[in-house]
């Protein structure tokens, strides 16, 4: 019944706040006949990121998690005119039909595509000397901590890093025996212990629970000095 109750609210936020998207809703169903899981972003997070993204100013965003580039699009439309998006994505069948999904959107210009392991791309990266304003990290959990490590290099003081699924059904807690085994629910119990000792952030982070039609859950927020 609470799930159920969550997912009714979910749905009338969305219905009120946000009107119909084409694009969007291409992208989901293109995803959906693709084969792809249904983890993206709900469409108020998806809108909640985008926010983010203008409250910030970004004008060059990272995305380490592509999926079906439904995040991508609300990202890449925050962008200013000059703006520029790079997403990462380890599977080429999932990079496909994201890449046709951001083209249909008309956003293609904007979003650069890199194929293959994060831990993999961002070095390249790195060695580039790309700098971005916001940082998104929405891939396999169990490399949370590499992503985050190899993303402060990738940021200036004011970048804002942000971790989605942070909370896993209440995995995170030390009690909760579920997680002692759970790859990914070690990675990020590891990052938050990242998160807490790294001097460039620990000021000025935290991480908040949410509750909605992909369950209880929650993303952790990180702003650079």
């Amino acid at each position: 019944m609470t799930e159920e109750l969550w997912t009714n609210v979910d749905r009338q936020i969305c219905d009120r706040l946000l009107p119909a998207d084409a694009a969007l809703d291409a992208a989901l169903d293109a995803s959906e006949a693709g084969g792809l899981p249904p983890i993206s972003v709900t469409a108020n997070q998806g809108k909640f990121m985008e926010l983010l993204a203008r409250l910030t100013g970004a004008r060059q965003i990272l995305e380490i998690g592509t999926l079906g580039g439904y995040s991508t699009i609300w990202l890449a439309r925050a962008l200013p005119r000059e703006g520029r998006l790079v997403t990462l994505e380890a599977n080429p069948h999932y990079a496909e039909i994201a890449v046709a999904n951001i083209a249909r959107a008309g956003l293609s210009e904007a979003v650069e595509m890199r194929v293959g392991p994060a831990l993999e791309t961002l070095p390249p990266l790195i060695a580039e000397q790309a700098v971005f304003d916001l940082i998104f990290i929405d891939a396999d959990k169990r490399n949370y901590p590499g992503y985050f490590e190899l993303s402060l290099e990738l940021s200036r003081p004011g970048t804002l890093i942000v971790a989605d699924n942070m909370v896993r059904d209440g995995a995170i807690l030390d009690s909760d025996v579920r997680g002692r085994e759970d790859e990914d629910v070690k990675g990020i119990r590891r990052l938050y212990e990242l998160l807490a000792a790294e001097p460039r952030v620990n000021a000025d982070v935290t991480a908040i629970q949410t509750v909605g039609s992909k369950g209880h859950d929650g993303f952790a927020l990180a702003l650079v000095r």
